[in-house]
């Protein structure tokens, strides 16, 4: 790696580390817009310090990010139009992260400045989808072939969802705890412990409560959130440094036979089901909407990757453009792979093959360095012990017209902490932000204390206008771009 660097020019040297950095400062801007969030109620309820509960939510958001996987980051990494991802136009790609990050910081920066829990998930969704569009006009292609629609549609419902599971959820588990412990003391507010019973801490079991599911919440996040961070930064090393991060060059042999063995068998299945994938995918349907990743070439992407020895696969021995080929293979054969196991006419026994094919054709162009985990845990974890006031005030006070209780606090972290979770474990992008706002309210309806209609609604319009407007600032910062580059 020390080697590469040396050997790049001073110009492309100081575009590979702008590029970076910009990576890494969206997630260090992410780290203290959204876990703001994941401290917001231990600290109104006095249950740490505010400096304990950043450092406690910046390391666990560490943590977070490097036990996460990388099913989110790739998530993320395949909105992007699939014909740019396997082109080969460096050029391109970077102009498009250029454009995403930066239309996605402006946003993200302005909506923490006004202290209003807007999603960094919905702003870098809204910025790949603009992107996406504009690539469309400019390659004068249908707006259908500018964005892995499939991929959007999974992410779209998955950040409307979340939010609406999150306030009745949180709803719910209030509800189980006001009738099955109506007379705890968890259903005090910091503010009537304070001044009436002279006590500045919650009660002990009620303080752990709120401590443990505080620390999950920030532990989720990271997982979750640092994953993106990941798959833009590969993005960028996989324009920029193409040699290097194509494909895994550090893969054992193996996890490169287990890929090239997948895409024999892949290739195996299309040929003895030849009759009925034509009649379900017709040489015009494309995988993907990408004009070269066809379902009827299977046949023609299997043969290509014949460069690799099948015997004794060796990647450090392929060129630039040799690599290029394998990944663009891999990508339309995994492609492939998605779509025939989610055709509702495939046998489910064939389904759950397909679907085993899948990943272990992605086995070798989904990863990433070890260092890529630490950099992207790092700023996630630095950015999260600063910018956490304006926030806090808006969760804790904002959102209800009482004060939160320690219950509501509890209820609404575990179910944040469980949405999270359970979107990980679907490989999904979800907003930590828009989880907790709703678990908050759910939780103050069913305290009975009622919501703050112009917080709510401050609140409903940052959601409702981050998508467009990061769709207009990254799309009109890649029109800019791209033409300057032309």
């Amino acid at each position: 790696m020390y080697d590469l660097l040396l050997a790049l020019s001073w110009q492309s040297l100081a575009l590979l580390c702008f590029s970076l950095f910009l990576v890494l400062f969206f997630e260090f801007i992410n780290g203290f817009h959204d876990t703001a969030n994941a401290v917001a109620t231990v600290i109104y309820t006095q249950s740490l310090s505010p400096w304990r509960a950043v450092a406690m939510s910046g390391l666990f958001n560490f943590l977070g990010v490097i036990s996460g996987g990388l099913a989110v980051a790739y998530a993320i990494v395949h909105l992007l139009p699939v014909d740019i991802l396997t082109s080969g136009d460096s050029r391109g790609l970077i102009a498009m992260i250029f454009a995403i990050l930066i239309g996605a910081i402006v946003w993200n920066l302005g909506t923490w400045y006004f202290g209003l829990p807007a999603s960094s998930s919905h702003t870098l969704i809204g910025s790949i989808v603009g992107v996406g569009i504009i690539h469309a006009y400019l390659t004068d292609t249908s707006v259908i072939d500018g964005i892995n629609w499939d991929k959007a549609i999974d992410v779209g419902l998955s950040l409307l969802l979340s939010p609406i599971s999150g306030f009745f959820l949180a709803f719910i588990l209030l509800w189980l705890v006001r009738k099955y412990l109506p007379t705890s003391k968890i259903h005090q507010t910091p503010h009537f412990r304070s001044d009436v019973k002279g006590r500045k801490h919650p009660p002990f079991w009620t303080r752990v409560l709120l401590i443990i599911s505080s620390a999950c919440v920030s532990f989720a996040h990271g997982s979750n959130d640092g994953q993106k961070g990941i798959g833009l930064m590969m993005l960028t090393l996989i324009c920029l440094l193409p040699t290097q991060f194509l494909i895994n060059t550090h893969a054992d042999r193996y996890q490169l036979e287990r890929s090239l063995y997948a895409s024999q068998q892949l290739a195996l299945f299309a040929e003895e089901n030849q009759a009925w994938i034509s009649g379900q995918f017709p040489p015009h349907i494309v995988v993907n909407n990408a004009n070269h990743c066809q379902v009827s070439d299977i046949q023609k992407h299997f043969q290509q990757l014949n460069i690799l020895s099948f015997k004794n696969p060796d990647i450090q021995s392929l060129n630039n453009q040799q690599r290029w080929q394998v990944r663009r293979s891999l990508l339309c054969l995994a492609s492939s792979a998605k779509l025939l196991a989610d055709n509702e006419h495939t046998d489910p026994a064939q389904q759950e093959y397909l679907k085993k094919l899948y990943a272990d054709l992605n086995s070798t162009t989904e990863y990433a360095p070890l260092w890529v985990i630490f950099a992207i845990a790092s700023a996630l974890g630095l950015g999260t012990m600063i910018g956490w006031k304006r926030v806090v005030k808006t969760v804790g006070e904002g959102i209800g017209k009482e004060h939160m209780t320690y219950a509501q606090g509890v209820c609404a972290q575990v179910t944040t902490a469980a949405g999270i979770a359970v979107a990980n474990v679907a490989g999904l992008p979800v907003s930590t932000t828009q989880i907790l706002s709703s678990a908050v309210a759910g939780a103050a309806v069913a305290n009975k204390s009622g919501l703050k209609i112009s917080t709510i609604r401050n609140i409903l319009l940052a959601w409702l206008f981050t998508f467009p407007a990061a769709m207009v600032l990254a799309g009109a910062i890649y029109y800019v771009i791209a033409l300057m580059i032309k």
